[in-house]
């Protein structure tokens, strides 16, 4: 009705699959078709913006329903944004173009946008999550809204290509049937979580549209590690940690926060962030090592006064109760067999070397990294189709009519709700995009 009003038009009917907009002179116009490859966050997001625009909007969804992924975000809080929101916090793509769009649908548009359809927000340290802290209040609001503007899902779609027509129209194929539109937005996400229906396949749809993919690896994952027999020891260790990524001996990367020991490598928010650079390393058979701070806090000198003032420890104390309280009691007993220290041995017997050993491994302990988990345990996956191919709206230079939003580009983002945020974004400016070029 709202559409009808702004265009000083007359009723609205729909005649089999086609819809029309009766103007009062009685001229009939057909109204635009937007098909939406994907049904996850940002394909959500685009159909609703297009739908709005006044478009009519068709989902295709492999799944038996849209929005799994969400589910699982923020394990199952859904951190849906950030305030602290800079492009300093993706990676890939053009630091200039990913600025552009996080400019035009920003986080304060995140924001207004779920209120406006429901969603109650609250902040934890700049991190928003729905008040009711469930993932599945977001994507309930989101359906519900694709409901009220008529948006039609059609579910078991595996769409394997988009080609665009003589006319211009572009042809939708899944196998078995084939569908007609005037835009088409891929939103089919990367290969993180392939158990939500993101396999990888919107990037082939893409390739055979002429797109480059850039290669793509896991992100935001786990590490695993040579040392196992070690890690074995310590499983489970948390620790405020701070993690240098050591490249052949090179310095490439740090991170600062809690870090998690697992029987297999290392865990937590701060491998998280270091994790796609890590497996491009990995990927170029490249030698990747983990420096680990176990005393983040300490300044050189704190460090070196810390280790003299316990001396006075030494007199009457086992190398065992020595050494108690400056780490995790696993951690503790770990560096001891590591310095060659019987826990049971007097500690004014330790010579001073493996004394200096044990204090080297608070503030170095080293694992070599192997490999990463796979793409199954991985919040996101770093590659895909490389912006230089798409334009600020989200378009395909290569194709017109075909546009892109979320995962499926080579943007991705640290842990934080970065993620989510681009979906919306990008989600917004193709379906905006689209509807209007459409017009």
């Amino acid at each position: 009705r709202d559409l009808v009003r702004s265009r000083g038009l007359g009723d609205v009917y729909k005649r089999q699959d086609i819809f029309f907009l009766k103007k009062e002179t009685g001229e009939t116009e057909m109204k635009k078709h937007i098909g939406i490859i994907g049904g996850g966050a940002a394909g959500m997001m685009a159909a609703v913006t297009a739908a709005r625009k006044g478009t009519k909007v068709t989902i295709l969804e492999r799944n038996d329903r849209i929005g799994k992924k969400i589910l699982q975000t923020g394990n199952g809080k859904c951190n849906l944004g950030n305030r602290n929101l800079t492009v300093e916090c993706y990676h890939g793509g053009d630091a200039a173009w990913i600025k552009q769009a996080l400019e035009r649908f920003g986080t304060e548009d995140t924001v207004c946008f779920f209120q406006k359809i429901g969603l109650l927000i609250k902040e934890k340290n700049g991190y928003l999550y729905p008040v009711s802290e469930q993932a599945a209040s977001v994507l309930d609001v989101l359906r519900y809204e694709l409901q009220t503007l008529g948006v039609e899902i059609i579910y078991g779609c595996k769409v394997q290509k988009v080609e665009r027509t003589l006319s211009g129209k572009l042809v939708v194929n899944d196998g078995d049937r084939e569908w007609q539109f005037d835009a088409v937005i891929l939103t089919c996400g990367g290969k993180a979580a392939p158990g939500t229906g993101s396999d990888g396949s919107g990037w082939k749809i893409a390739k055979k549209a002429g797109h480059t993919c850039i290669a793509p690896v896991p992100a935001l994952v786990q590490l695993r590690c040579l040392e196992t027999d070690l890690l074995k020891g310590i499983a489970g260790v948390r620790a405020d940690s701070r993690v240098r990524i050591l490249c052949d001996g090179r310095e490439t990367d740090v991170e600062r926060g809690e870090l998690q020991l697992t029987e297999y490598g290392i865990s937590g928010i701060p491998i998280f962030q270091l994790s796609r650079d890590v497996n491009y390393l990995l990927r170029d058979r490249k030698t990747v090592m983990a420096e680990i701070d176990f005393l983040p806090d300490m300044t050189e000198e704190s460090y070196e006064n810390m280790k003299e003032t316990r001396r006075m420890l030494q007199e009457k104390r086992t190398a065992e109760e020595f050494f108690t309280g400056i780490l995790n009691k696993k951690l503790m007993s770990v560096f001891l067999k590591i310095a060659g220290i019987k826990p049971t041995t007097p500690a004014v017997e330790i010579p001073e070397d493996k004394i200096n050993t044990f204090y080297e491994l608070c503030r170095c302990f080293r694992l070599h990294i192997t490999e990463s988990n796979p793409y199954e345990n991985a919040q996101v996956a770093a590659g895909g189709i490389a912006v230089t191919e798409v334009t600020e709206d989200m378009e395909s230079k290569l194709c017109p009519g075909l546009y892109f939003a979320g995962e499926i580009l080579d943007v991705d983002g640290r842990c934080g709700g970065y993620n989510l945020q681009w979906a919306w974004s990008s989600g917004f400016i193709a379906g905006c995009s689209a509807a209007i070029k459409t017009e």
